[in-house]
């Protein structure tokens, strides 16, 4: 049996990129069109100077063409140039590929860079036609993307790490406030940091809670970073009144934001019970794959206040209130109410 390929990572394609090793076809697909675009647009902008681009660049969208057109494209000769590029936008809005398959089969032009950018999903490869198309593809050299979405859980890596390319520094409590706030929209994400590094005074590249609340908003005091801890603490007093000003506003923050946070503190907490050095934050860290010894503190801090069987009745009760939220057996019952319905329960 064939031993199945590994598509590249964003990392490697852009290191490819970078180094000019560039592939004939790139199809660049997935949920998560942030790193869609990044390729893309890397390609659009470096392989070609700009008194070249008139000539020798074509950017195009699915709905205006079909795969015949865009080989035909593909097949031109640069002029007075090494390479042409070929962008296809909207690639999802393509009806059939056979003739892009027919060209990576037979009629590949090594001076060709050809890009189909396919968002909001990606290709079905366990369809007939598409596993042949990828088989092609790849026997060319060609380059497989799928940008998948982050987890809730991965947003804070990448906001620390899209920070330090920018030589900037934040602390974990403004990381999650942010990453709370805007979500796993990578795009808007990395929209938000810019504004906030722009407004950092010159020579100053760490960022704080105060500079969060006031450039995007966040209240350093309310929001589901401080609901967390004050459940992790079992703090009644501070989470009752986090959730009053996320009743009164519901921009700050709703059950739908927090719901994810604390069902994964919980859930992992339960994995905590079976850690064979529970009183070791260093060990705890290690068997949880925790970012760091610093993380397994909460969890240290959670089993105290709360026991294996609470833990359990917890995640049941999250769960049916994720449930109430999407409308099932509930038929009047408002996120509001839910929300205190929940931490009720947690805290009690």
């Amino acid at each position: 049996m064939a031993e199945k390929k590994t598509s590249p990572t964003f990392d490697v394609i852009m290191r490819n990129l970078k180094s000019r090793n560039f592939a004939p076809i790139y199809i660049l697909m997935g949920e998560e069109s942030y790193y869609i675009d990044l390729i893309a647009d890397y390609i659009s902008d470096h392989v070609l100077p700009e008194e070249e681009r008139d000539f020798n660049q074509t950017i195009i969208y699915g709905a205006d063409v079909n795969s015949s057109q865009i080989v035909d494209m593909a097949r031109r000769y640069p002029m007075m140039a090494e390479y042409q590029v070929v962008v296809v936008k909207e690639a999802q809005n393509l009806r059939d590929w056979s003739a892009i398959e027919k060209y990576a089969e037979k009629q590949v032009m090594k001076s060709t860079i050809l890009v189909l950018c396919y968002k909001n999903g990606a290709l079905d490869r366990k369809k007939k036609a598409v596993n042949s198309l990828f088989a092609k593809i790849e026997a060319i050299g060609g380059i497989i993307y799928e940008s998948k979405k982050k987890r809730e859980s991965e947003l804070p890596a990448f906001i620390e790490n899209y920070l330090k390319e920018q030589k900037a520094t934040i602390d974990n409590k403004s990381c999650q406030m942010i990453a709370d706030h805007i979500g796993s929209d990578l795009s808007r994400l990395a929209s938000e940091l810019d504004k906030v590094l722009i407004s950092l005074p010159e020579g100053k590249r760490r960022i704080t809670a105060d500079i969060v609340e006031r450039e995007i908003g966040v209240s350093k005091e309310f929001n589901t970073f401080e609901l967390r801890n004050a459940i992790i603490n079992r703090d009644v007093y501070k989470a009752n009144q986090i959730i009053k000003y996320f009743d009164s506003n519901p921009k700050s923050g709703s059950i739908y934001a927090f719901l994810p946070n604390i069902f994964s503190f919980f859930q992992n907490l339960m994995v905590a019970y079976y850690a064979p050095d529970k009183r070791n934050d260093y060990a705890l860290a290690q068997y949880m794959e925790l970012r760091g010894s610093w993380a397994a503190q909460d969890y240290m801090i959670g089993m105290k206040n709360y026991t294996g069987t609470k833990t359990l009745q917890i995640i049941s009760k999250i769960r049916e209130i994720d449930a109430k939220t999407k409308g099932l057996d509930n038929p009047n019952t408002g996120a509001g109410d839910l929300m205190k319905e929940l931490i009720f329960f947690i805290l009690h």
